[in-house]
C-alpha cells in the first residue's frame, strides 16, 4: 500500500461526520414560497455538481497548527498538487479538519469557499509581484512541499463555515 493510499484510508474515517458537518451548511431552508408552491422543505444551496476537497491531519499537529491550514504546492514527480488543481479551478470548498487524540472524530474544522480562496490567491500574487501568498515549507522527507496559510491572515470572507477552538 503506497503512502498517499495509507493516508487516505486513514482520512476516509472521517466522511460520515464531513458529510453530516457539510449538510449544515450546504442544505438551507427555502423562502416560504418554496415551501408553499414548490413543495420545498429543504434546499441545496447550488444544483450542479460542487467538489469539496477534504483534508484531515492527525491531532498531533493539532496544538501548533490549529490556526492554519497547508495546501500540497509540489511534488518531485511533478504530479499535479492540490495547489495546482485549486488554482486551475477544480473544488468549490475546501474542509480541513483536525482529528481527536483517539482518532475517532473530528476537534477543530474549517470550511473555506475556493471561489474566494483562488479570488483572493490570485490577487495576492499580483499584489506581492509575482510571490506566492503563505509560507513554503517541504516535509522532512522531501516528499512534498506545501503552502501554510494562517487562518487569521486570511479575509473572512473565504470561510463559509468553521468549529469552535475546543
Amino acid at each position: 500500500m503506497t503512502g498517499w493510499q495509507h493516508d487516505k484510508r486513514w482520512s476516509d474515517r472521517f466522511l460520515p461526520e464531513i458529510k453530516r458537518i457539510l449538510g449544515e451548511h450546504l442544505i438551507g431552508e427555502p423562502p416560504i414560497e418554496e415551501d408553499q408552491e414548490r413543495n420545498t422543505d429543504l434546499i441545496v444551496l447550488k444544483m450542479d455538481a460542487v467538489r469539496i476537497g477534504c483534508r484531515v491531519r492527525r491531532h498531533k499537529y493539532y496544538l501548533h497548527y490549529f490556526d492554519e491550514f497547508t495546501v500540497r504546492a509540489g511534488r518531485p514527480s511533478g504530479v499535479k498538487t492540490e495547489l495546482t488543481k485549486i488554482i486551475e479551478g477544480w473544488g468549490d470548498y475546501f474542509f480541513y479538519g483536525f482529528s481527536t487524540p483517539d482518532e475517532t472524530t473530528l476537534i477543530h474544522w474549517v470550511l473555506i469557499d475556493l471561489k474566494k480562496f483562488r479570488l483572493w490567491f490570485n490577487r495576492s500574487i499580483i499584489d506581492k509581484k509575482g510571490k506566492l501568498p503563505g509560507i513554503l515549507k517541504t516535509n522532512r522527507d522531501q516528499s512534498s512541499s506545501f503552502l501554510v496559510f494562517s487562518l487569521k491572515n486570511l479575509p473572512e470572507n473565504i470561510f463559509l463555515a468553521q468549529s469552535k477552538r475546543k
